[in-house]
């Protein structure tokens, strides 16, 4: 029996998270719109990188769904484990000198993670 056919079973099948999540984002842009936060320097090399990391968590999480495997703790570690590593990646590559070498190759990888599972999403949706 499958996770979802068990909480199905029990019930415990949550509705309106897909709303929770918009309202959020649409409060996390206004907040960020209205008060236009500065990104301390030291931060500023490692963002664009751990918003990419984000990225792919997010359609990974898009496409399980669609899928119906989707786990709220598999995405949070997901989530947070791809941003960290990523920065982590990034940040020993300008330790060592090499570090738009190693973001360029983080970037890669991670996006063709992104188009792989945006293809999923797509098939998952249009069949095609």
């Amino acid at each position: 029996m499958t996770e979802r056919t068990r909480a199905e079973a029990a019930g415990t099948e949550r509705k309106g998270g897909g709303m929770i999540a918009l309202i959020g984002l649409v409060i996390g842009v206004g907040l960020g719109l209205a008060l236009h936060p500065d990104v301390p320097l030291w931060l500023q090399p490692y963002l664009p990188i751990a918003i990419v990391a984000a990225l792919d968590a997010m359609f990974g999480g898009v496409r399980a769904r669609l899928e119906g495997i989707f786990d709220e703790k598999v995405f949070v570690v997901s989530f947070l484990s791809n941003t960290v590593i990523a920065a982590l990646i990034v940040f020993l590559g300008d330790e060592l000198g090499v570090g738009s070498q190693l973001s360029t190759g983080v970037v890669v990888v991670l996006g063709i993670r992104i188009f792989s599972n945006a293809a999923g999403i797509r098939r998952k949706l249009f069949g095609a």
